[in-house]
């Protein structure tokens, strides 16, 4: 993987929460290419907080969780079945407001007369 790419796709738009749950299945190696790169483009103080406290925890003896970052629960797939929207469920054609649209101008109301005032 490229020293410029995080090692959790999609990284920049993760939420925290989300984010503090991803890095739990990465190893120290890919921790630390991670707080790297963090620091050299968003520099983000709580999210540094995360990482930094993360691989601490690896240095002392904690292990990578199983899990793959291939499971992303925060994309969700596409929606099930289909909009019931069709020819036959469109809303009924509108009349234009009072004020009138751009392809029908509006129509004086009352006595108004063009030239009399």
């Amino acid at each position: 993987m490229n020293e410029d790419t995080p090692p959790i796709e999609g990284y920049e738009g993760l939420p925290i929460a989300t984010l503090q749950h991803r890095v739990r299945s990465l190893d120290t190696e890919q921790m630390r290419r991670l707080i790297a790169y963090e620091e050299a483009h968003a520099d983000r103080t709580g999210v540094l907080e995360i990482l930094k406290n993360r691989l601490h925890g690896l240095e002392e003896g904690a292990e990578p969780s199983g899990g793959s970052q291939q499971f992303q629960p925060e994309r969700p797939g596409p929606a099930a079945g289909g909009s019931p929207v069709n020819t036959d469920t469109v809303a009924p054609q509108a009349s234009p407001p009072p004020h009138g649209v751009p392809a029908q101008p509006a129509k004086p109301k009352g006595d108004y007369q063009p030239g009399n005032q």
